[in-house]
């Protein structure tokens, strides 16, 4: 234990009173001010503390809502995913019209290209507004799901998406963009896009992208922190493992 805080222990005992004597509240506080004000770093380690407990209830938290539902995360059947034999499962929470996720598309791409151990699930999570919302949708569908990395690194690196961007992209990757339009709509698709709001509501995911890996969370386009998860999953052979 450090000093100062031996010290502040030994303050609080000098300045405690007997269960008879009634504090004059006015003058503890004074000394309880001088004391702090001559040793701030009590202060910053006090802070350090409840910042740092805080943190790992939050790690916590997060960890237990992602065991809870692990399965919803990484077994939905009406996710796409890439590498679908892969070992080790890997979840991003995105939208076609976030920067950030834009950002890290091209390492996601070049990630399951080059780790075909790695299962990788994306999970349609638009934050964005409506032309989020319809590009999730069309993602959704069963002609789309086919050109499924394809159709992503596509949307992604288009860097403003509207109506004429998707049909323009759809067409150059051969989908049928009427037909698609046309599936986007069917209720099990909304019913889809709400489950995921839902549970991205239970993991307190509130941005995008958001990476899961076994029982890691990796917020925001940290790619080397989710390599670092990678190869840390692989390195214990149990976290993220496929399961089915």
């Amino acid at each position: 234990m450090k000093i100062h805080l031996r010290a502040l222990t030994a303050l609080a005992a000098a300045l405690s009173l007997s269960a008879c004597q009634k504090a004059d509240d006015a003058v503890f506080g004074q000394k309880v001010h001088a004391y702090l004000m001559a040793h701030p770093e009590v202060v910053r380690e006090a802070a350090e503390k409840l910042s740092e407990k805080e943190r790992l209830a939050a790690v916590k938290a997060s960890t237990d809502a992602i065991d809870k539902y692990r399965g919803q995360l990484e077994r939905d059947p009406r996710d796409f995913v890439a590498n679908p034999d892969g070992k080790f499962t890997v979840v991003e929470f995105f939208d076609y019209r976030c920067g950030y996720c834009k950002l890290a598309a091209p390492e996601v791409v070049k990630l399951i290209a080059q780790n075909p151990d790695v299962r990788f699930v994306f999970k349609e999570f638009p934050i964005f507004g409506e032309v989020s919302d319809t590009a999730a949708k069309i993602a959704l569908t069963r002609q789309a799901k086919a050109k499924g990395v394809q159709l992503y690194q596509s949307l992604m690196g288009e860097k403003a998406l509207d109506e004429a961007a998707l049909d323009r992209h759809m067409a150059e990757l051969g989908i049928n963009s009427a037909e698609a339009r046309k599936d986007a709509q069917q209720p099990m698709i909304d019913r889809q896009i709400l489950d995921t709001h839902a549970l991205a509501q239970f993991l307190k995911i509130d941005g995008t992208p958001s990476f899961i890996i076994g029982n890691t969370m990796i917020p925001g386009a940290d790619m080397a922190a989710l390599r670092a998860a990678i190869s840390a999953a692989r390195t214990s052979g149990t976290a993220g493992q496929n399961k089915s």
